[in-house]
């Protein structure tokens, strides 16, 4: 067996740590059904999270994309380069383990590879892997710096995902879109109290307040997702109805109409007590992040809590859930 490429040969870490605004981004092509399990790996090496970019290809003279899945999507970490000892044990450890999930076969899963970037540099270094991107009937996600001719019905999102989770891109963030115009048709969302855990970019928290919601709590364990979520409700015009801060669930603001929980399947477990006591008697969960084989598990733990499926959307092998609480 043929050993893997250094991820860290070349880069001189030390001068890294003491230019003080250096980041190690890890990236890794995985095919579409791995990227769960390679998110889980790279998030135990960089606390910050992160985020997965499918292959697409450019329509429409070049401002809308369509995911391609039959090619690799990229997933990316970012661990602040503060020590040089400490990053090449977090990297070490990610590497040993991909390499055990390379061992099994079960799904193309490339090397991990490593670059320097520096906060100076990371706006335009993430501008070319984001095109306006036209979710369901009239959701549609604007990057900043691109332009968009509207639709009377459009509803607009202008994001600047920066360095948190959420772009529009990901089958997850999709498919809770698709559920909250869902919502949104029904009347749901209108006037409703609505917390978005895991708020990422805060490009669901935004959608909410485009689509009705009259207050949306974003929280995040991730003090660049607060700042990505508040800045961009601002670029939205939507700063008095949504408020950021650090947190997960429970809130201890709670209860509200709507609970969305963009994450994954282990963490919706793990979160359903919190989730559960956010959420009012006869509210709504919309949990998404589910590899579909995961989904049996995640529906047990809503249904012990006394949560009641009412609705399901799946795009490839990923799932979204709408749960309802009854009492």
């Amino acid at each position: 067996m043929t050993p893997s490429p250094d991820p860290l040969a070349g880069l001189d870490l030390a001068a890294a740590a003491a230019g003080k605004d250096a980041w190690l981004e890890l990236a890794v092509a995985a095919d579409h059904e791995a990227v769960e399990a390679v998110s889980e790996i790279l998030s135990r090496a960089a606390p910050g999270g992160t985020s997965v970019e499918p292959a697409f290809e450019l329509v429409e003279d070049g401002l809308a994309a369509r995911v391609d899945f039959a090619r690799p999507a990229l997933v990316r970490a970012y661990l602040p380069v503060l020590s040089p000892e400490a990053v090449r044990e977090a990297v070490r450890q990610a590497d040993l383990e991909l390499g055990h999930l390379q061992a099994f076969g079960l799904r193309p899963i490339g090397d991990l590879a490593a670059r320097l970037v520096h906060e100076t540099d990371w706006a335009n270094a993430w501008k070319a892997h984001f095109p306006v991107l036209r979710v369901g009937r009239r959701i549609v996600i604007r990057p900043t710096w691109r332009r968009h001719r509207r639709q009377p019905d459009d509803v607009v999102l202008a994001l600047d995902p920066g360095m948190a989770f959420g772009t529009g891109l990901h089958p997850t963030t999709r498919l809770c879109l698709a559920a909250l115009e869902a919502l949104a048709d029904r009347g749901a969302l209108d006037g409703a109290r609505v917390i978005d855990v895991g708020s990422g970019s805060g490009i669901l928290s935004i959608a909410a307040g485009l689509l009705g919601a009259s207050s949306v709590l974003a929280v995040d364990v991730d003090p660049i997702a607060v700042e990505a979520s508040t800045a961009n409700a601002r670029r939205n015009r939507l700063a008095r109805r949504i408020r950021a801060r650090d947190g997960s669930s429970p809130s201890g603001e709670g209860p509200f109409d709507l609970v969305l929980a963009n994450l994954i399947a282990s963490l919706l477990v793990q979160l359903a007590d919190g989730l559960m006591a956010d959420l009012r008697p006869g509210g709504t969960l919309l949990a998404s992040g589910i590899f579909a084989n995961r989904e049996a598990e995640v529906v047990a733990a809503f249904e012990a809590r006394g949560l009641v499926i009412a609705r399901r959307w799946a795009e490839g092998d990923w799932v979204a859930l709408e749960a309802v609480r009854l009492v």
